[in-house]
């Protein structure tokens, strides 16, 4: 079973070489994270290549957690980082590995659940996985040669957390009456607004409308929204629509 230790999620999405996964794993566990996430691996899994590359961190593996997508990955996160060295034509916060970690000691500390992304070998996150997390993590790398191995990534990440983790900070939200909305609960109201939007004729023209939903999906998930706020804002738009359209039901 995994360790009662407070820390966040790792999360391999659509990794290609189970060797990649097996050092990711190895370099989770050398500072003390057992908490692996496995989105639609390429080579299927279990995979026998990981297990080799993972040594003595197989248990992590064994008890890692298989996604048939990314939705489904995060579906308990209250914040998620993506890690990419790619601009992006997203407004998000952009934060190095250790100001990350530090960000994300506090949250833990202060009962959220948190996720960190980690793209495929080849090509990196895709700026749809990208518009799901909250905040980037960039790599100071050279500029002329930006591109990390998934575990050489994993690992400094995982460094920063062991760092951040020895004495979090203090500070925290007082919740009244409420808890951190997750990202299920944040996934229905990006499409409950989507919907009505959509029926309204927001998305206009249509060339643009995947451009406007990925922004809207951004502003979302950008935003740290509480259980109440999610019911709240769930509650403006149908009243809104019962307003426009008296008598025929409601949203």
């Amino acid at each position: 079973m995994p360790t009662d230790t407070p820390q966040p999620s790792f999360v391999l999405v659509r990794p290609q070489m189970g060797e990649n996964i097996g050092a990711a794993a190895r370099a989770m566990w050398n500072f003390g994270l057992d908490r692996m996430r496995i989105v639609d691996p390429r080579d299927g899994w279990p995979n026998p290549a990981a297990t080799a590359m993972a040594s003595g961190a197989g248990r992590l593996l064994d008890e890692a957690q298989l996604a048939p997508d990314l939705p489904s990955a995060l579906s308990d996160c209250h914040y998620v980082y993506a890690t990419t060295a790619r601009g992006r034509e997203l407004t998000k916060p952009i934060l190095s590995p250790e100001e990350a970690m530090q960000d994300a000691a506090r949250r833990i500390a202060d009962g959220q659940k948190v996720a960190v992304m980690f793209g495929p070998e080849r090509s990196g996150l895709e700026n749809e996985d990208v518009v799901r997390a909250s905040a980037i993590i960039t790599v100071p790398v050279n500029p002329d040669f930006p591109s990390l191995n998934l575990a050489q990534c994993v690992l400094l990440t995982a460094y920063e957390w062991r760092r951040a983790s020895a004495a979090v900070p203090e500070g925290r939200v007082h919740m009244h009456n409420t808890e951190w909305a997750s990202q299920t609960e944040i996934e229905a109201l990006a499409v409950h607004y989507e919907d009505r939007m959509q029926e309204a004729g927001f998305f206009y023209p249509d060339h643009k409308a995947t451009s406007m939903r990925q922004t809207l999906r951004n502003f979302w998930s950008r935003m740290p929204l509480t259980q109440a706020d999610t019911r709240l804002l769930h509650g403006i738009l149908r009243q809104m629509v019962r307003w426009k359209d008296r008598g025929d039901g409601g949203a």
